[in-house]
């Protein structure tokens, strides 16, 4: 029987844009047959994502899709992690539903896993040839200067650990115990995931199409100092409090 791709997507008042990533994720045919499991988490959307997603499942019924939905509005951290629970393949990937990651990557990044090399393998918005779409200068550097701090603490060496394509074996990310609700989930996870043992880690360059906050951006400056704090929390003051407790 052939392995399975969970695709966990975090939704939030997404009713302009969630059928067409919907779209685009059953059109991508993934490499060695893989089958697609996707699951939504509607995050107690206002708008009428829970409709139109219900809607899009009765008019595919081929497709292996289910849709959970939170009873309050709890973050998208929170959202990844009942993804994770519900997850039943032997790979777990997030897709943001705004459209700026193309589902067309996802070939891309499990490539090197199904070769056998990796056991995470990182999206990068910084690296290789394919399309990224032009925007905000001190964005940028922000997601530069966190993916630094981490490296730093981590020894990894990421150019993009703020990318939402990370592609995980079920059994790694299932082996978390993960606790941030909103962005932090980024540095947490990847604090995390990098003390285990003999963990193999790629990177592989892919799209992106950025939109501003006016087309519907959610992350802002208070995410990026959470994230900071994320990084010393998870790494530094984590690590200090084992070596006390020894």
């Amino acid at each position: 029987m052939s392995q399975q791709l969970s695709i966990l997507i975090p939704a939030y008042n997404e009713a302009n844009s969630i059928i067409r990533i919907l779209q685009k994720i059953a059109a991508v045919k993934l490499i060695q047959d893989i089958r697609k499991e996707i699951i939504i988490i509607n995050d107690c959307s206002t708008d009428n994502t829970q409709q139109i997603v219900n809607e899009f499942i009765a008019l595919n019924p081929s497709l292996n899709i289910r849709l959970y939905s939170q009873q309050k509005n709890k973050g998208k951290g929170a959202a990844i992690h009942k993804g994770i629970e519900l997850a039943t393949g032997d790979f777990v990937i997030v897709q943001d539903a705004d459209l700026e990651y193309d589902p067309e990557d996802f070939n891309i990044l499990l490539k090197p896993m199904l070769d056998g090399f990796a056991d995470v393998v990182y999206g990068s918005r910084f690296a290789g040839g394919n399309p990224h779409r032009i925007l905000f200068f001190w964005h940028t550097l922000g997601n530069k200067f966190l993916t630094f701090l981490s490296n730093m603490y981590t020894n990894l060496n990421l150019t993009d650990m703020e990318t939402c394509y990370k592609l995980f074996r079920a059994p790694v990310i299932k082996s978390l115990h993960l606790k941030e609700k909103r962005f932090g989930f980024e540095p947490e996870v990847t604090a995390k995931m990098s003390r285990i043992k003999n963990i193999r880690i790629y990177e592989v360059g892919i799209s992106y199409y950025g939109r501003t906050y006016d087309e519907g951006k959610k992350i802002n400056a208070s995410d990026g100092f959470r994230a900071i704090w994320c990084i010393v929390k998870y790494n530094f003051l984590r690590r200090k409090k084992q070596e006390i407790s020894i």
